[in-house]
């Protein structure tokens, strides 16, 4: 078999990343997202896409994404292979410089439609043959007004808190106890619990949405419940996080804290918020359904 060629696209070919066939079954596609350079009104880089190429033709391609201020990717959310060329996307991935997490993009259900079944079973093999592990699947939602506002339990009061150093003692007790396998896998190495709540930190910030959208709860008596922190990412707005305190949960307050998340957003002029969990964090997932927020996607994280 022809040696394969492994290299990232140059603002010059770009054009190359759609000679390869995609039958819009996984990944960004299947939502109607189409590759597309920064340049071109897009999302990507080139030289964060990269080929394999046999005979001068594609048969393996990933796409790396990042913010728009980013100077590295944030994460690989694009990739596929040709029939029979498993073993070139899994070289593709093994050569390529840039080893950041994975998120598999699958529509809901995707285990029971047996097409899109197989071809993502076949990314997540090639993958893993790379050396990645699959972490966690996550729900993927959305809201938008025709979904119809939630109404405000009433229980909690909201407030902004514009000191950071109090918002990482919250983002500390969050995580103290927690069911979100990425705070759980950081918390097992070696930055531990503080690394998992600065982590969350530096995401808030990361997001372009202001620092005073960021507010704590508290019952009436005055005692903190959790945080809440409405925010727009590169896409558009979305629940930035939502976290009950260890000492108040059992109330179901994440509950009220998404549904003052979404009014929060839905004032700002929001017309579509984005959200998620895991699939094993029942209370939340149950939470987003109560507040009318629909599973758009799925998503199989690999590290």
């Amino acid at each position: 078999m022809t040696d394969l060629v492994i290299r990232p696209l140059v603002p010059s070919d770009t054009r190359l990343f759609h000679t390869l066939h995609d039958p819009g079954l996984v990944g960004r596609s299947a939502f109607g997202h189409r590759w597309a350079t920064v340049a071109d009104g897009g999302e990507y880089r080139p030289e964060w896409t990269w080929v394999a190429l046999r005979d001068g033709v594609v048969v393996a391609r990933a796409a790396w994404w990042g913010g728009p201020e980013d100077t590295e990717p944030v994460l690989l959310n694009y990739f596929d292979f040709a029939e029979g060329e498993d073993a070139a996307g899994t070289e593709l991935l093994r050569r390529a410089p840039c080893s950041v997490e994975y998120e598999l993009i699958v529509p809901p259900a995707w285990r029971a439609a047996p097409e899109v079944r197989a071809a993502a079973s076949a990314r997540i093999a090639a993958a893993e043959a790379a050396g990645m592990k699959p972490l966690v699947e996550r729900y993927r939602y959305e809201w938008t007004p025709a979904d119809g506002l939630p109404e405000r339990p009433g229980r909690l009061v909201f407030r902004e808190e514009p000191d950071d150093a109090v918002i990482l003692d919250v983002l500390r007790r969050v995580h103290s106890v927690t069911l979100d396998a990425h705070a759980r896998r950081t918390i097992a190495g070696p930055g531990g619990l503080e690394q998992a709540a600065r982590d969350e930190l530096d995401f808030f910030h990361w997001c372009p949405s202001p620092r005073s959208w960021w507010q704590l709860a508290h019952t009436p008596d005055g005692a903190l419940a959790g945080i809440h922190v409405p925010a727009r990412n590169p896409g558009g707005p979305c629940i930035g996080f939502i976290g009950v305190v260890p000492e108040a949960r059992g109330h179901g307050y994440g509950y009220d804290l998404l549904v003052e998340c979404t009014r929060f957003l839905a004032g700002e002029g929001a017309t579509a918020v984005a959200g998620a969990t895991d699939r094993g964090n029942v209370p939340m997932a149950a939470a987003f359904a109560r507040a009318g927020h629909r599973i758009t996607q799925e998503r199989v994280h690999l590290v």
